[in-house]
This record gives structure tokens, C-alpha cells and sequence, in this order.
């Protein structure tokens, strides 16, 4: 019973967040990107922080590695990493944003080799990053005589928002917050939220005056900060609890499939052949990278069903 729990909780998630680029799309017609990336990160603190509050006794930082993690998380993982999401969805389709993001899981244990003198990266790890990147080349599809479309700029900025989270991943690693995380969230989402209020603010193509407040805006407001967001935060914490760090990378995997199911049905969008090529590039780059602790995660699975077998049959 547990694994069919487990299993239906992972699809869940992937379907909500898989979603969730199909949502950012809807509301990207009516609200400018750093604005809408803005108020969604204003609810989903809110419901965070009212949720710690029902919980937890502290709410407030007090040590260097809370405020190193909230600094860090609430300027990359959240407010750069969204600005520049949001604003390259306004020009791909969202199963396109979905596979580039697919890039963290490669980028950022390269990022950490990077900085770290005592971790190297292995010749098949290195061939893993390369060929990761050789799947958002297939992506962009580069044409010489119009190197500055839209596609492309869409590309770029998705690109650089999954950079600038594995970024953020690698300077808040090894820190040690003494806050509960879900506190940690909400003082992250919160300075994200300021800083992408600012950003909006002080870019020339964005005002509040030009936000649209249709149902749909509103919906998918609430959507990203409440489903996506809180709804989304709870599930992975409890799936990383049950599988680990190994096996929930896997899920930046499927999310790009529920994607493009849910863009064809709600907003017709149809996944090119270069997409899909790209997104199976991307994954063999994450396999080549992650080769050896793949192959430990499946010899630990397969013990855990040679023991559930002989248990069965004893």
C-alpha cells in the first residue's frame, strides 16, 4: 500500500508543478512577468508563513545559516530564478520551459565541482554536462539568419533561470539553518517576493496599472500560490522523506511530460520533434553525470524486491 501511496503522491506532484507551466502561461497574458512572479510569491508566504505559525513556536531567524539561506534562497531560488522564468515563458511553449529546466540536476553538481577545490568532476561527468548542453542547443534549433527571435530569447531566459537556481542551490548547500523548513520557505518566498516587486518596478515594459484582473489572472494566481506553491512544497518534502535526493531528481523528468499533456489539451500547444529530442538528450547528459549513484540507487531497489519476494515466498 505504500508504494501505490507513494507512487500516486510523485504523480500528483508531477502533474501539479507540470501544470504549473501551463497556468504561468494563462496568466502571462494578462499580468507583466515580474509582477505576476511578484504576487505569487506574496500569497504563497503568507499561506506559509500562517501555516508555521498553527505549527512551529519559531518564526523568526536567529543564527548566521538562517539568514545566509534566507538571503541566498530568497534572491536566486526564488526572485531571480522566477524573473527570469517568467518572463522566457511569455515566448516558449510550456513544455518547453519545463525540459530546460530539466538542466538543474546537471548544472548543479557541476556548479559544485566548480567551487569546491576537494570535488572534481569524473571525464563521464563532465561528458554528462556537455551533453546536456548539447540538448538545449537542439531546443533552440539555432537558425544564423535569426539568431535574436523570440523563440530564442525565450530559451535564453529559461536557460539563465535554471542557471541562477543552481546557483542558488550550491551557495545555500551545506548551510545549516536551525529554522523548520517550512519557516525557511516563507522568509525565502518573502525576500523573493520584495525583490521581484523592485525588478518590476524598475523595469520601463511593466506597471500595475497594465495587470489585467480577469478570473482567469486571479485563478491562476491562486493556482501557482496555493496548488503549485504550498500545496506542491508539502508533497516534495514528504516524497524526499520516503524516496531521497537520487530518486526525486527523476522528477524533473516527468514534469516535462505532464507539461506538454496538459499545454495540448488547455492551450493547443504542440511539443516539436526537436523538443522531444532535446528533453531525451538532457536526461542521457543527467544519466551520464549522476552513472555511478544511479547504479547503487537500482542495486539498493532491486535488493528491496528480492527481499519482498523471498519474504512473500517464505
Amino acid at each position: 500500500m505504500g508504494r501505490y501511496r507513494t507512487l500516486a503522491l510523485f504523480s500528483l506532484l508531477s502533474l501539479v508543478w507540470g501544470s504549473a507551466f501551463v497556468v504561468t502561461k494563462v496568466g502571462l497574458d494578462y499580468l507583466p512577468p515580474a509582477l505576476f512572479a511578484a504576487f505569487r510569491f506574496d500569497v504563497a508566504s503568507v499561506v506559509l508563513f500562517g501555516y508555521a505559525v498553527l505549527k512551529y513556536d519559531r518564526l523568526w531567524p536567529q543564527t548566521r545559516g538562517d539568514w545566509r539561506q534566507i538571503a541566498t534562497g530568497g534572491v536566486l531560488l526564488i526572485g531571480a530564478h522566477h524573473a527570469f522564468l517568467f518572463a522566457g515563458q511569455q515566448y516558449v511553449q510550456s513544455a518547453v520551459a519545463a525540459v530546460l529546466l530539466g538542466l538543474i540536476p546537471v548544472v548543479t553538481p557541476a556548479l559544485t565541482r566548480a567551487v569546491s577545490s576537494s570535488e572534481r568532476l569524473s571525464p563521464t561527468g563532465l561528458l554528462g554536462v556537455l551533453v546536456g548542453f548539447l540538448g538545449v542547443v537542439i531546443i533552440a534549433d539555432p537558425n544564423p539568419a535569426n539568431l535574436l527571435s523570440a523563440n530564442l530569447r525565450g530559451i535564453a531566459l529559461v536557460l539563465a533561470s535554471a542557471v541562477v537556481f543552481a546557483l542558488g542551490a550550491v551557495l545555500t548547500h551545506g548551510t545549516r539553518p536551525s529554522l523548520p523548513t517550512i519557516t525557511l520557505q516563507a522568509w525565502m518566498m518573502a525576500v523573493g517576493a520584495g525583490l521581484l516587486h523592485v525588478t518590476s518596478a524598475l523595469l520601463p515594459s511593466e506597471s500595475l496599472a497594465s495587470a489585467q484582473w480577469t478570473f482567469d489572472a486571479v485563478a491562476a494566481l491562486v493556482y501557482l500560490s496555493v496548488v503549485a506553491g504550498a500545496l506542491g512544497f508539502f508533497l516534495y518534502f514528504d516524497l524526499l522523506d520516503m524516496l531521497g535526493p537520487i530518486e526525486m531528481s527523476l522528477i524533473e523528468y516527468v514534469i516535462p511530460l505532464f507539461a506538454a499533456v496538459v499545454g495540448w489539451v488547455a492551450l493547443g500547444e504542440t511539443p516539436t520533434v526537436t523538443t522531444a529530442l532535446g528533453f531525451l538528450v538532457i536526461f542521457v547528459g543527467f544519466s551520464l553525470l549522476k552513472f555511478e549513484m544511479l547504479v547503487r540507487e537500482f542495486q539498493r531497489l532491486y535488493g528491496v524486491v528480492r527481499r519482498v519476494r523471498t519474504e512473500r515466498n517464505t
